[in-house]
């Protein structure tokens, strides 16, 4: 598996991306609650975005196919983990691992201090993701939690 950058002149790459963001919004929030959330072009601005302000990586096996992507941007307070998404045909095979280490490197490059995602408080998949990486979970007033991870080295939560 490798793990590389999106390709922002693909428009292909781009669309594969924001249909897997709504996925990901219908896996975790059902598919009439996921799909109302976000227009799908709504998505594709999020992606465009990421490319200017952000990243986004994605995970290719030795075939060509798009296993998964992780999307990140860096905020004032810490760098965030915007969506993470691994097509159910290459889960459980460290597809989502690979990711997330990639983007905590993209992150220290970037002088992030801090790393985090903030997910709804059913999305147990992430939460095991993250909480096995090192990620401290913190719960929200509103019904989302949060994960988190000193990106220092020799650094504790």
């Amino acid at each position: 598996m490798v793990i590389r950058p999106l390709d922002a002149r693909s428009s292909t790459e781009r669309e594969l991306v924001a249909r897997r963001m709504r996925l990901t919004l219908e896996e975790v929030l059902g598919i009439e609650r996921g799909r109302a959330m976000y227009t799908l072009e709504w998505l594709r601005e999020r992606v465009d975005l990421h490319l200017e302000q952000g990243a986004v990586f994605l995970a290719q096996d030795e075939l060509g196919r798009i296993a998964g992507h992780t999307i990140l941007r860096v905020e004032p307070e810490e760098g965030l983990f915007s969506t993470t998404y691994v097509d159910p045909a290459f889960r459980r095979r460290s597809v989502a691992r690979q990711l997330v280490r990639r983007g905590e490197d993209w992150l220290r490059g970037q002088g992030a201090r801090l790393a985090a995602t903030y997910t709804d408080e059913s999305n147990y998949g992430l939460q095991q993701l993250f909480l096995g990486l090192g990620y401290g979970l913190q719960p929200r007033p509103d019904a989302f939690v949060r994960l988190f991870k000193c990106l220092e080295s020799g650094s504790g939560l």
